[in-house]
């Protein structure tokens, strides 16, 4: 009885799985192979940028694309043009190309994960809810890893894997396409209030986008660090993907202890812990692959867990009817500065040294620690008794604001 009431979800993750499976694998195929194709630094930067820019732009305006040809269909056509988008990649070798081809591909994948993560929100009960918003976090972690190993086992020269990337959209497509469920609601219209959100907590909203900077020029051009460092490619997407998985099993123990004191010094010191193993990256230039992947680990453990303390200090701040709001616009925030992150990293590569990337992502999180640690100052901390207890939060580019109606933080709904 339990197990049919989670069918209908268990085939949305299905679907999830393989569209997150396929992103993963894109996203680190295209640096890789744009590395040996000799692209400019500045170009790869671009790539990741164009696909910031595509995916926020994406949650602004697909739910209106979404209201217009229903659920199932919009989510055909996005699914389907990432797969076009994918082959087209393969066939057309060209850094401008690419450019383009990834703003269009982050537009298409903000409406294909926001009609995915609306379904799940709508065949979800406020008995259910956690659990069905900690299956989903479990597989957005686990496709994006297993996407990216998939490039350990092909040949990055080959057109192969861009074909097996466009076959994974396409299977995305068959769950949702002869699922026989009632759609759900429309898609809400996103906002973003800037002033709203600094004035509820300056600390997360400079926090998010500064994050946002870090985690974007990591996300876009680690895989070029490790390439131009002369690790392996399995190496390579063993550690862009062990990263994230360090981020996400640091968080628990992170996020306890900002329970019981104020979470600002725990956020200042998460700050201070990556900009510490950045700056010895940058310095000490490591060669081993076994060394680079463990050194960049422990980064991700500390840079990979800020996100989640940020949006936790904003709701500590915020009534309970305004969780989607505020952890939606400090989403939004996140990824503007995952915009700007990888041209400042891409323009210190460029004019220093690969480990470069490091001293872009050690100035963000400086600042970061440093802004903080002067609003302590400035700030009471919320009383631990009128806080909620922390709960985990992706801090990949992957998630839309729609996905924070599935949190177990929002206030409750009547209806489910």
């Amino acid at each position: 009885m339990m197990f049919a009431s989670y069918r209908p979800i268990l085939s949305l993750l299905r679907g999830t799985a393989f569209l997150l499976a396929a992103t993963g694998l894109h996203g680190l195929l295209l640096p890789l192979r744009g590395q040996l194709e000799g692209f400019s630094t500045a170009s790869l930067g671009l790539m990741g940028t164009a696909w910031a820019g595509g995916f926020v732009t994406g949650c602004f305006f697909a739910p209106r694309l979404v209201r217009r040809a229903g659920h199932v269909r919009a989510f055909g056509a996005f699914a389907a043009s990432g797969a076009i988008v994918a082959l087209l990649t393969g066939l057309i070798i060209d850094e401008y190309i690419w450019i383009l081809l990834r703003a269009f591909t982050g537009f298409t994948m903000a409406g294909a994960f926001m009609i995915i993560e609306s379904w799940l929100n709508e065949k979800s009960t406020n008995e259910n809810r956690g659990a069905v918003f900690g299956l989903y976090m479990m597989v957005t972690y686990a496709s994006i890893m297993g996407g990216q190993m998939i490039v350990a086992g092909g040949d990055v020269k080959s057109a192969s894997l861009f074909m097996i990337t466009g076959i994974l959209f396409c299977l995305s497509l068959i769950p949702t396409a002869v699922s026989t469920a009632s759609h759900p609601k429309p898609l809400q219209d996103v906002s973003l209030d800037v002033k709203g959100l600094y004035v509820n907590s300056p600390v997360s909203a400079i926090a998010c986008v500064l994050i946002g900077v870090a985690n974007g020029a990591w996300g876009t051009l680690g895989a070029v660090y490790g390439a131009r460092i002369g690790i392996s490619t399995a190496e390579i997407a063993l550690m862009m993907s062990l990263v994230v998985v360090a981020g996400a099993a640091m968080q628990l123990p992170a996020g306890r202890l900002s329970d019981k004191t104020d979470r600002r010094f725990v956020l200042a010191g998460l700050a201070f812990g990556a900009a510490l193993f950045a700056i010895a990256l940058f310095l000490f230039e490591p060669r081993s692959g076994v060394f680079v992947i463990v050194c960049t680990a422990a980064y991700g453990a500390f840079a990979y867990t800020l996100y989640s303390i940020a949006v936790a200090h904003a709701n500590d701040h915020a009534r309970a009817e305004d969780f989607v709001k505020v952890s939606g616009g400090l989403l939004l925030l996140y990824g503007f500065g995952t915009m700007i992150g990888p041209l400042l990293a891409a323009g210190l590569m460029g004019w220093m040294r690969p480990e470069s990337l490091f001293l872009a992502t050690a100035l963000a999180h400086l600042c970061l620690a440093g802004y903080t640690l002067l609003r302590i100052s400035r700030r009471a901390p919320v009383p631990i008794e009128d806080r909620d207890a922390f709960k985990t939060q992706p801090a990949e580019r992957s998630i839309t604001p729609e996905a924070l109606r599935l949190d177990p933080r929002r206030k409750p709904e009547t209806n489910g």
